[in-house]
């Protein structure tokens, strides 16, 4: 052979490789397209969630576009590293970004139309294509990008370590099902943190890698419990599993514990979605190094909160305990009614009417007017049957139902919100705001307000207590007139006792808080008047307008639960007002420290008055002795007889006119709850006092709440301690009831 045909077989063997060299070259200083600056090297964007994070360390639920949460190199189990090099890359730790052999290998196998040579392309070439290319239309764009990936893999193999590069793919990649990144991934499919998954489990991620769609355990399970093996037996390959365990491992089943990221589900939804307000006034208000506002959805900060995981779940189980219980008691009570939930003296039109103003109040009905439809359409496509689901205590209902008969089904249901708190430290505990947070978005915590009644009557005898008045002073239960021109009404205004068993009688105030006396509280609303109880509330944290009229001794007015709660806890943090809070700190990515909070304080009566008032509260639950019978009456008092609390705890209850609210505010020396329960509309009650009052309605959800609590005192570190109040005020409450007593072992619920 002529030595010019040699040359020009080597030329021809060569070329496509100079080809391919000078290709690479243009690509690099950016011929064919732009590459990634340095600092995008350096600091490759991902969209971040924002972690809300319990007090006990437990994430309660993110803020994000992307469920991506990262992770370090130490968090990611070694089992999952072993299954990621074995199938993915197994020269991974040799080459520098380009695995030689395996290029060659599939370029061969192209040639020969080979298609099980295997892929050429290498961890840290998939973690370029994820981080900065994009999808490319054409083929000839799909060999720029790949161009392209071996030059930033190359970069990115000179900037980072191997573990790092690994980190950042595992952190990077998406699972489907919004698990975005290891963390989220071990999450939503096994309800674990990274570090804690099995070997089975880490080889069922990593063989969702190649397709992650075609690859869900949640559609096609026996393709990927096939996939998984493929996986187990490459670990078996590169023995880094060994035959024994290999062959175990390939015969167990998958076992998803699946949770989807989802602000309907886990933990507190009523608090994620009111804290997700907050966060979002917090960040419009705070900007990053660079100059812009921090976002909640993408900047991956963590949100530590005052929850705690523990409680939290005690009270979501002690509402549902106790509302779905009350529920089936008001389907009972409601049977066989025509108008049920409304009284029977309601016009269909009133109903109608209410119909309609949750119609328009609804999601669909938004919808619609924004589509521009016309009030005639939108109610014609009320009245259309469609396939829907529905909530109920029993599970979910698959029905066809129409969007108006919907409004009504969801109209029969009693709904609740509660909250706890640390008196001291202002640290709000466990945030529940309704009975399902998927079919029932209201939140009766925060955002939602309501008449309290009669819980508001241990302010008036507070300032009473803070005049002079002691526990044992005696007011004549006799009808109290506020007269139409002294007070400005439009007439005479005489309160009533809910029952005449004391009628003339003269009552100490210690009895009177205990049973709810009406005419008790509306005689120290007459020697104080309205404006020192408005001026009283501020003090105590009510932020709600309230005007001054001589009905507040009543509690006619509507004031939220967490305003309720922090008002209460002053009592117990010995007249010190403390603002209920949410949130103790707010780290960026990196874990600094973005911003501390502290609670508000305010001095709103003297120590001694809020002791005694701790000791009249605790009167509601232990029960006064009757100054007719020898038995011990109070509203509360089934805390004691009915759920068997021993401990000192103190409360009141709240019914407010046809028992459309039932209240009820519980104290302890650590914990103080507010719980309140009602239909969604004022109109929808119990039609006797017997169902609706509040120690029916509220007090049980308390009572659930605070067994579980005594139940796990070493996980949640609350104790049935005894209140801190000193001997003497014991003595103002000694009214000689002793002497009367014949059945101090008896108790008498008083509505």
């Amino acid at each position: 052979m002529s030595k010019f045909k040699i040359i020009s077989l080597w030329l021809i063997i060569i070329s496509p490789f100079l080809g391919l060299f000078f290709l690479v070259q243009l690509t690099a200083i950016g011929v064919l397209g732009d590459l990634p600056t340095f600092d995008q090297l350096e600091n490759p964007k991902n969209n971040l969630a924002t972690e809300i994070i319990s007090e006990d360390g437990i994430v309660l639920g993110k803020y994000f576009f992307e469920n991506r949460s990262r992770v370090r190199y130490n968090e990611i189990p070694e089992n999952l590293i072993n299954a990621l090099i074995s199938t993915e890359d197994v020269r991974f730790r040799e080459h520098s970004g380009i695995d030689g052999r395996a290029l060659l290998r599939a370029i061969f196998g192209a040639v020969i139309g080979k298609s099980s040579s295997g892929g050429a392309s290498t961890i840290s070439q998939q973690l370029a294509k994820m981080l900065f290319t994009e999808q490319p239309s054409s083929g000839i764009e799909r060999v720029m990008q790949k161009l392209k990936e071996w030059i930033i893999a190359a970069q990115l193999e000179k900037r980072y370590t191997k573990d790092e590069i690994l980190t950042m793919y595992l952190n990077r990649f998406d699972w489907v099902n919004n698990a975005v990144g290891i963390k989220s991934a071990a999450q939503v499919y096994f309800n674990k943190a990274p570090i804690e998954l099995d070997v089975e489990e880490s080889a069922m991620l990593v063989g969702m890698l190649k397709n992650p769609a075609l690859y869900n355990p949640n559609r096609r399970l026996e393709l990927t419990l096939g996939r998984r093996n493929v996986v187990l037996s490459q670990m078996k390959k590169y023995e880094v599993l060994s035959d024994s365990l290999y062959d175990t491992l390939v015969q167990q089943p998958i076992i998803l514990n699946f949770k989807k990221a989802s602000h309907n589900e886990g933990l507190a939804p009523y608090f994620r979605e009111y804290l997700r307000g907050e966060l979002k006034k917090w960040c419009a208000t705070h900007t990053k190094p660079d100059g812009t506002n921090y976002n909640v959805y993408t900047d991956g900060l963590k949100v530590y909160t005052t929850i705690n995981s523990r409680l939290q779940q005690f009270a979501e189980e002690g509402m549902r305990t106790h509302i779905s219980s009350l529920q089936k008691d008001f389907y009972t009570h409601w049977k066989g009614y025509t108008k049920a939930p409304y009284p029977d003296d309601f016009e269909w039109e009133q109903i109608d009417a209410i119909i309609d103003q949750g119609m328009k109040r609804s999601e669909r009905y938004r919808k619609l007017k924004k589509a521009g439809k016309s009030q005639k359409e939108i109610r014609t496509i009320f009245k259309k049957k469609v396939p829907m689901t529905l909530f109920s205590w029993d599970g979910e209902i698959d029905t066809i139902l129409s969007p108006r008969d919907s409004i009504k089904y969801n109209k029969f249901f009693i709904h609740s919100g509660m909250m706890s708190m640390d008196p001291r430290s202002g640290h709000v505990k466990a945030y529940v705001g309704g009975i399902n947070y998927k079919y029932f978005k209201y939140d009766h915590v925060k955002i939602g307000k309501r008449q309290v009644g009669s819980t508001f009557k241990p302010f008036l005898y507070s300032l009473a207590m803070q005049e002079g008045y002691t526990p044992c002073y005696e007011v004549s239960n006799v009808p109290v007139v506020f007269d139409k021109k002294r007070w400005g009404l439009e007439k005479d205004w005489v309160p009533k006792n809910s029952g005449d068993d004391f009628d003339e009688m003269s009552l100490t105030l210690k009895f009177g808080l205990a049973n709810s006396i009406n005419t008790v509280t509306a005689y120290i609303m007459k020697q104080f008047g309205p404006h020192a109880v408005v001026d009283l509330a501020k003090k105590i944290g009510i932020q709600s307008k309230i005007l001054a009229v001589p009905s507040l001794c009543l509690g006619t007015f509507d004031l939220s639960v967490y305003e309720m709660v922090g008002a209460y806890s002053t009592f117990v943090n010995k007249g010190m007002w403390t603002e209920p809070i949410f949130v103790t700190r707010i780290e960026d990515k990196n874990g600094v420290v973005l911003e501390d909070f502290v609670p508000k304080t305010q001095e709103a009566m003297s120590k001694e008055t809020a002791d005694l008032m701790v000791r009249m509260l605790q009167g509601v639950v232990d029960g006064v002795h009757s100054p007719v019978a020898g038995v011990k009456k109070g509203t509360g008092v089934r805390l004691r007889f009915r759920y068997g609390f021993e401990n000192e705890m103190g409360g009141k209850t709240g019914t407010t006119q046809n028992q459309s609210d039932g209240y009820f505010m519980g104290i302890t020396p650590n914990l103080v709850t507010g719980v309140w329960s009602g239909c969604e509309d004022r109109a929808a009650h119990f039609r006797n006092i017997h169902y609706g009052q509040g120690a029916n309605m509220a007090l049980p959800v308390f009572a659930e709440y605070m067994q579980r609590v005594y139940a796990d005192t070493l996980e949640s570190g609350i104790y049935p301690i005894d209140f801190d109040i000193p001997k003497a005020i014991d003595l103002k409450l000694d009214c000689g009831e002793a002497i009367n007593n014949t059945g101090a072992d008896e108790f008498d619920e008083e509505f």
